[in-house]
C-alpha cells in the first residue's frame, strides 16, 4: 500500500522590530509580519509611516508570502515565495535607504532532500551611513551558485574566499570548524569587497562600526539544511541611544511529510 504524502509551506517576513534600551526603555513591537499556512495560500501585510520618536523611522513597508503547487512536464513542484520591503528608512540620521527589498523563492519535490532557493530581487537601493553614499551590491552569482545546504558545504570546502567569510563572519579570529550535514553557516549576501568606504567607518566582515551609533550588519544569512533566514539590517546600538534590532527580515523552507525511508527529515 502506497503512503499518501503532503508538503507542509513554512514562511515569515517582517518589516521592523526593535527593543530600545536607553535613553529610555521601549519594544518596538513587530511590524508588516506576514506567515505562511502549512497548506499554503497568500498573505500580505502593510505599514505606513511608521515613527518611533527620532530613532526609527520607516515611511512604508510590506510584505507578502505566498505558498502553491505547480505542476511542470508531469512532475509537481511544491513553490513558496516571500518577500519583505521597506523604503524612506531612517535610523537616527546615521543610516538612511530609500529602499531595501529581501526575496526568497524556492521549490521543492516530494523526492528532493531540500529546497533550492533563489534571492534574485533582493536589493538595497540609495543608502547612506554617515552622511556618505555607498552602494550595497548582492553577490547573486555566490548565492545562485548555492541554491541548497549541501552545495554550501561544497562552496565551503572549494572556495577560499567564501570559506574565509562563513568560518569567521565577523573577522573575530574564532574560525568554526567545516559545517557537518545539518549544520549551519552564517555569512552575508552583500559584496563588502567592493563597497565603497565611508570616512570614519569601520568594517569587520559584513558588519560595520560607526562611532558614537553602534553597529550594522548588512544582508546577514543563515544557512541551514531546507532553510535560510535572511537579515538585510541588523543593528545593536552604542551610542547615548542604546538598543538592537532587525529591519526586512525574512526566513522560508518547508518540509514533505512523512519523509522518504532513509531519506533523513526530508
Amino acid at each position: 500500500m502506497s503512503t499518501y504524502r503532503t508538503f507542509h509551506y513554512h514562511a515569515n517576513a517582517h518589516v521592523l522590530s526593535a527593543n530600545f534600551t536607553r535613553p529610555l526603555p521601549h519594544v518596538v513591537e513587530v511590524q508588516g509580519a506576514s506567515s505562511l499556512p502549512t497548506i499554503g495560500g497568500h498573505g500580505r501585510t502593510q505599514v505606513e509611516d511608521f515613527r518611533f520618536n527620532e530613532f526609527l523611522s520607516v515611511k512604508r513597508g510590506y510584505t507578502h508570502v505566498s505558498g502553491s503547487p505547480v505542476e511542470v512536464e508531469g512532475k509537481k513542484y511544491f513553490t513558496t515565495l516571500v518577500t519583505a520591503v521597506a523604503e524612506g528608512v531612517n535610523m537616527l540620521d546615521v543610516f538612511h535607504a530609500e529602499r531595501i527589498v529581501a526575496r526568497f523563492a524556492s521549490s521543492h519535490t516530494l523526492d528532493d532532500g531540500e529546497p533550492r532557493f533563489t534571492l534574485v530581487g533582493s536589493k538595497f537601493d540609495g543608502v547612506q551611513i554617515g552622511g556618505c553614499k555607498t552602494e550595497v551590491p548582492i553577490d547573486v552569482k555566490l548565492f545562485e551558485k548555492i541554491d541548497t545546504f549541501e552545495a554550501a558545504r561544497k562552496e565551503f570546502k572549494s572556495n577560499a574566499d567564501f570559506k574565509r567569510m562563513a568560518e569567521d563572519p565577523f573577522e573575530s579570529g574564532d574560525k568554526l570548524p567545516d559545517p557537518p550535514e545539518h549544520g549551519v553557516m552564517l555569512c552575508s549576501i552583500v559584496d563588502v569587497k567592493n563597497m565603497k568606504e565611508c570616512p570614519g567607518v569601520k568594517r569587520k566582515g559584513h558588519s560595520f562600526i560607526i562611532p558614537k551609533f553602534g553597529k550594522l550588519v548588512l544582508g546577514e544569512v543563515l544557512l541551514e539544511h531546507s532553510r535560510r533566514t535572511l537579515t538585510m539590517v541588523r543593528f545593536e546600538l552604542g551610542s547615548p541611544v542604546s538598543g538592537s534590532g532587525t529591519v526586512v527580515q525574512l526566513d522560508s523552507n518547508g518540509s514533505p511529510y512523512p519523509p522518504k525511508p532513509g531519506g533523513g527529515s526530508n
